[in-house]
């Protein structure tokens, strides 16, 4: 979805969990492709390595995706969509970026570029 929407940098991390869904061949070789995307994974036993993708994407599993096993596949897309687009890239502020939206900090770093 990111790589859809936004201007990929070389440099960028792909941060996940330990889960068979990323670290799956069919998943690593799409990543993989890009050669600009670096895979960041927790190592076995740690979760402080990536400990905000862990945070989010147990929030994520546990609040979304166990308790809504009976709707259909493209309404969990839509519903995960909503979530990551919507509330947790415009509307969560972040600590981690001095309580800024994901979008206002890509703003903010943008309008940084365009002047320097």
């Amino acid at each position: 979805m990111a790589i859809k929407n936004r201007c990929v940098e070389k440099g960028l991390l792909f941060h996940s969990d330990r889960g068979i869904q990323y670290a799956s061949k069919k998943f690593t070789n799409v990543i993989d492709s890009y050669k600009m995307i670096t895979r960041s994974m927790s190592r076995k036993g740690n979760c402080w390595d990536n400990a905000v993708a862990e945070s989010f994407f147990k929030t994520l599993k546990t609040e979304q995706i166990y308790g809504n096993k009976l709707i259909s596949k493209e309404q969990m897309e839509r519903d995960i969509f909503e979530i990551i687009e919507i509330w947790y890239n415009r509307k969560r502020r972040h600590s981690a970026l001095d309580y800024k939206t994901i979008k206002e900090f890509w703003q903010q770093k943008n309008n940084f570029k365009n002047v320097a």
